[in-house]
């Protein structure tokens, strides 16, 4: 086969190498083919080379011994860490070796004779796939700065990464913020992890969640008889964050009077407990986070200017996972993977439905609910290795109706729904509308006019298709594979 410049490298496993030639030629120069003959020859290549794609062929023609089962090999390479995602194809009206094939680790099946446009929105969808296992295999693989709260690709991200590497060796001050669920909280420890107190105490204290009466006890401590009840005494959590850092959280709520005793402790690092005039030294390094604007707060005289200054030597913010929507497929595996692990649920990963049903929704939640949806679908999903839409919550399938719905007629919601129907199946088999029309139980011919009436734009997946020379396909010698262009 002609050696092209280097495209999407795809590993064929076929016997007939007249067909891995024409096959070459159909997709173009945006593939490179790499066909062996035996399973135990491609699994020396993916050892060798960087495979994007692996496209088997499920049947054995008369008279050949391929050596390994095409089945085994599929079960092999579901097995191995970083696998290339595979496509399998075969003749079976039936469709019991698509079933079989998906149980093994197959992303996706192709019935013979092959539909070029078909085969070439598999090997795309299949494509994107490796790219994302790949993205996030190279960001698990990346400094202890890349926790939950930091994992992503987005420019925003590559900010916050590079702030906290910056601020992890000195001990200022840091001043996170953010919306809640963005991840506050990972950040700052991730601080703590990167620096030299790591092997010190890491002591958080939600001042959102506690009396104010209280909150003075809880940071500072008490003498015993400080008063009723305190019958012996009490180190705050200042002190229990001796030599290490202590975090902050919400320090918007923190009521005035306190906002002083706490600039005091900052300034002079001591802490005076209840009932005590004795200074205690302490040693903490002190990160603060809120999701209200502080220096709104400072001109409406409910936070002290002077103590903004204190705690915000550096700044941080976390964007809501609604600005950075680049993220989302990301961390939706990266939690997929945990979760499985953690619920010892098989998977093998997300749909392109499930991942696009992802971006339409908002996250007021931000990544905690992102979290909690992708753990949700997991543990109810019906069966499938696959989480798809029907896995996910109701209120994410019926967003975007339901917006619509609100502001419109009867008509309009029906044709808003029709519309969604639409989109969810294009997006969910990557734009290929001969999958879509399948999976919506309608004829292509209709799915073109609901196209046209419904105006939706075709924008799901577009290629660049190439002349294709029909006779030279069909006339090429082969026991019962053909490649069909439609």
């Amino acid at each position: 086969m002609a050696d092209l410049e280097r495209g999407k490298q795809v590993l064929l496993v076929d016997l007939d190498e007249a067909f891995g030639d024409v096959l070459q030629g159909v997709l173009g120069s945006g593939y490179t083919l790499r066909q062996v003959s035996k399973t135990e020859t491609a699994t020396c290549e993916l050892n060798r080379n960087d495979i994007d794609i692996v496209l088997i062929n499920l049947d054995t023609p008369a008279g050949h011994q391929p050596g390994q089962a095409a089945g085994d090999f599929l079960t092999l390479i579901s097995d191995r860490p970083a696998a290339p995602p595979v496509i399998a194809y075969g003749w079976d009206k039936q469709r019991q070796s698509a079933i079989q094939a998906f149980r093994q680790g197959a992303v996706d099946f192709i019935e013979q004779p092959i539909d070029v446009q078909e085969l070439k929105f598999a090997l795309d969808a299949a494509y994107r796939r490796a790219l994302l296992v790949r993205d996030l295999r190279a960001a698990q693989d990346l400094s202890a700065t890349r926790v939950e709260g930091l994992l992503g690709n987005s420019k925003a991200m590559d900010q916050a990464n590079s702030v906290v590497q910056k601020v992890a060796g000195v001990l200022t001050t840091v001043l996170i913020t953010g919306e809640s669920g963005t991840g506050k909280g990972m950040v700052a420890g991730a601080i703590h992890r990167l620096s030299q107190r790591s092997d010190k105490p890491f002591v958080e204290c939600s001042l959102c969640t506690l009396p104010e009466s209280l909150i003075e006890d809880e940071l500072f401590g008490h003498e015993k008889g400080a008063f009723t009840g305190a019958t012996q005494s009490r180190r705050g959590r200042f002190e229990e964050a001796k030599g290490g850092t202590i975090l902050l959280d919400e320090i918007g709520d923190l009521a005035l009077p306190l906002q002083a005793k706490l600039l005091r402790v900052l300034q002079e690092r001591t802490v005076e407990r209840l009932g005590s005039n004795v200074a205690h030294p302490v040693d903490v390094r002190v990160i603060c986070a809120t999701n209200k604007n502080l220096e709104k707060m400072v001109q409406e005289g409910t936070f002290r200017e002077d103590l903004y200054f204190r705690i915000s030597v550096v700044r941080l913010h976390m964007p809501p996972l609604r600005e950075r929507t680049e993220d989302i497929s990301l961390l939706a595996e990266y939690f997929l993977r945990g979760f499985a692990k953690m619920h010892n649920k098989r998977h093998r990963g997300l749909t392109p439905g499930f991942l696009a049903a992802l971006a339409r929704h908002k996250w007021p939640g931000n990544v905690r609910e992102l979290q909690n949806v992708i753990e949700r679908s997991l543990v109810l999903a019906n069966g499938n290795d696959l989480l798809g839409v029907e896995d996910l919550p109701s209120e994410l399938r019926e967003l975007t109706v339901a917006e619509e719905l609100a502001s419109g007629s009867f008509h309009a919601g029906v044709r808003s729904f029709k519309r969604e129907l639409v989109r969810s199946a294009l997006r969910m088999h990557a734009g290929n509308k001969l999958k879509a029309a399948r999976e919506l139980g309608i004829s292509r011919c209709y799915l073109h006019r609901l196209l046209n009436q419904l105006k939706i734009e075709d924008g799901t997946a577009k290629f660049d298709f190439e002349e294709i020379d029909q006779e030279e396909i069909l006339n090429v010698p082969r026991a019962r594979g053909s490649v069909r262009v439609m």
